[in-house]
């Protein structure tokens, strides 16, 4: 399953040659994810609530092309793994059929002492599947 997210391009996000900074692209990955998992129906709160977190353990992003000021870029988010405390993303932000930067996630649960945790039944979807 890709889920996809848009965004634009503000003023204040590009550095001194007119790009977007190499650290906003972390932001708008992480906006795509929160938005993946709401969209599932997973409530952040509500699993903090119940004493699990979510972490990225490892990101790698490779940037392709820049993007600028007012661009409307679109990120598409597909799970590649999925195991039993976390799993596997690619992030793909686009700039209509131009790719702009690539990224792979992994992420893990984790409990209230920051350990890594068995995913509770919420992660049971076909959304997170590969």
């Amino acid at each position: 399953m890709e889920h996809e997210t848009r965004v634009t391009v503000r003023s204040y996000e590009c550095d001194s040659y007119g790009h977007v900074n190499n650290a906003v692209y972390l932001n708008y990955l992480e906006y795509a994810r929160h938005m993946y998992i709401r969209d599932m129906g997973i409530v952040l709160a509500e699993l903090r609530g119940a004493g699990f977190g979510i972490l990225v353990a490892r990101l790698s992003i490779d940037y392709k092309r820049p993007a600028l000021t007012d661009e409307e870029l679109t990120i598409l988010t597909t799970p590649i793994r999925k195991g039993r405390v976390g799993g596997v993303l690619t992030q793909r932000i686009m700039r209509g059929e131009e790719l702009v930067a690539e990224a792979e996630v992994t992420w893990v649960c984790v409990d209230s002492r920051g350990h890594p945790a068995r995913l509770p039944a919420v992660f049971d979807r076909k959304e997170l599947e590969p």
